[in-house]
């Protein structure tokens, strides 16, 4: 059976609902990008090393990208999707586990380049993905409802990701490059 329908052609796909939209759409968009940051978050997975402390991590960056299935699915109008999974305490546990790692590094009075390790350098790719997913999400929010709780947890994953890819850059001892003027 083929994986191609043909039917976007012509610029436009089907939301889970049955309805058309085009592939310009912000909901379209912020969907797509979402999908975009969970391959993202695939490539520093496939790039940790099996080391102590990156079990931790790793098992934090599998949650999101099963959550960001169900995220995906509610913005590809899927609206009961989301009671799937609590976002309230995961963003709360982004939180904890963001103060952790935090409280495991150096701290820097100045941008941190990203770089070091591939996995960080994954991880900052996917905070700026996260940031973008963020601002089409604002954006879909302004013409559609949309739940504060996943606005909420997309604000939280670049956080979560800044200090994941310092992290992981600490646990393969790869030092961080501090921007200077």
């Amino acid at each position: 059976m083929p994986i191609y329908t043909k039917t976007g052609d012509k610029g436009k796909t089907s939301l889970f609902s049955g309805k058309r939209a085009w592939k310009f759409d912000a909901r379209v968009e912020t969907y797509g990008t979402i999908d975009e940051l969970n391959s993202v978050i695939g490539i520093a997975v496939s790039h940790l090393p099996t080391k102590k402390g990156s079990n931790k991590l790793k098992k934090i960056l599998l949650s999101i990208q099963s959550d960001l299935f169900y995220i995906g699915a509610y913005l590809a109008d899927l609206p009961d999707t989301i009671e799937d999974i609590d976002l309230v305490q995961k963003t709360e546990e982004f939180e904890k586990n963001i103060d952790f790692m935090m409280k495991h590094l150096p701290p820097t009075f100045n941008f941190v380049l990203p770089g070091g390790s591939r996995a960080a350098a994954f991880l900052h790719q996917a905070r700026t993905v996260a940031r973008r997913a963020e601002r089409n999400l604002v954006r879909l929010s302004k013409k559609e409802k949309t739940d504060e709780r996943v606005m909420k947890y997309i604000n939280r994953l670049s956080d979560l990701f800044y200090a994941a890819a310092r992290f992981a850059n600490r646990i393969e001892k790869k030092k961080e490059t501090i921007w200077s003027r």
